[in-house]
């Protein structure tokens, strides 16, 4: 079995064979003759076979040399190919994306914009994995993550990805029948509200502003959610007020399924960011970076 760094003169044997003679190989490659014959000899007197037969008319293959030629050849074209075959990667992105997101941004952002993907990148596979939880990306083995806001750790990437998300205060028509309108921020106190729950059990506190200050109210109620959806579907229940993004809820709002109320107050949110490790980005990522970002 030839070693591996012996493959150059594999490769010399097959060319020699290719153009029947050790000049022809020689001329084709730059190469001195008596380099190309020295190197084949060498090639034989390591595997202890002999390969060609030398005459001064032409040459000939040995039984053993029929036999390392064809495996040589077959080698060299697969390996060819296997080369022709990056550089089609090169020009078409291929492989895995794993983005972890929320489901309302996979659904109101990625989904939408990543559409394209079907005719543009078929070869790329996209993973769109919903969780609430913070999820440390690298650990997880996701390529990317998209929160709201463009803060995130070191060695990160942040890619603006949505506008600034407008968030609103809602819920039923029962709802207020039963508890009236709030006017103020203060009022809140007085209804139940839905709350948002992060992974590690915490509680979003609804961010609102009055006179342009930041006020919060803890929502106080008997349901929480790890999801916006979750919240706009217990709010058009009557089962209080929710605060989610406004185009969430959109549809509910023109149809009258849901009422907003304390539209003064509401706050705008940073949109959601693309972020992913500055280093090692994949051609089939930076596909995904360039159509997502805004």
């Amino acid at each position: 079995m030839a070693k591996r760094e012996n493959y150059n003169d594999l490769y010399l044997f097959m060319l020699v064979v290719q153009e029947g003679s050790f000049t022809a190989a020689a001329q084709r490659l730059g190469l001195a003759q008596s380099g190309v014959s020295r190197a084949v000899r060498e090639l034989e007197e390591r595997l202890g076979v002999q390969l060609l037969v030398r005459t001064t008319r032409r040459l000939s293959l040995t039984h053993a040399g029929e036999q390392l030629y064809r495996t040589v050849e077959s080698g060299f074209d697969a390996l060819d190919m296997g080369l022709a075959t990056l550089a089609h990667y090169r020009q078409t992105p291929s492989g895995t994306v794993r983005i972890n997101a929320s489901q309302h941004t996979i659904d109101k952002v990625l989904l939408p914009k990543l559409a394209v993907f079907k005719q543009r990148y078929p070869d790329i596979r996209l993973e769109l994995i919903s969780e609430s939880r913070f999820v440390d990306i690298i650990a997880e083995r996701f390529d990317a993550g998209v929160r709201l806001g463009p803060e995130v750790g070191s060695g990160m990437i942040a890619v603006r990805i949505s506008p600034d998300m407008e968030m609103v205060v809602v819920g039923a028509p029962d709802h207020f029948r039963r508890y009236g309108f709030p006017q103020d921020p203060a009022d809140l106190v007085a209804h139940p509200c839905i709350a948002y729950q992060f992974g590690d059990g915490s509680l979003y506190g609804w961010e609102l502003q009055r006179e342009g200050k930041k006020v919060t109210h803890q929502p106080q109620g008997q349901w929480a959610f790890a999801d916006s959806y979750m919240e706009a579907k217990a709010a058009r229940l009557g089962l209080g007020l929710a605060y989610v993004p406004q185009e969430l809820v959109a549809d509910e709002l023109a149809q009258g399924k849901l009422i907003r109320v304390l539209q003064p107050y509401s706050q705008r949110l940073d949109g959601s960011f693309l972020y992913y490790p500055h280093r090692n980005v994949s051609p089939a990522l930076r596909a995904v970076i360039e159509t997502l970002r805004i």
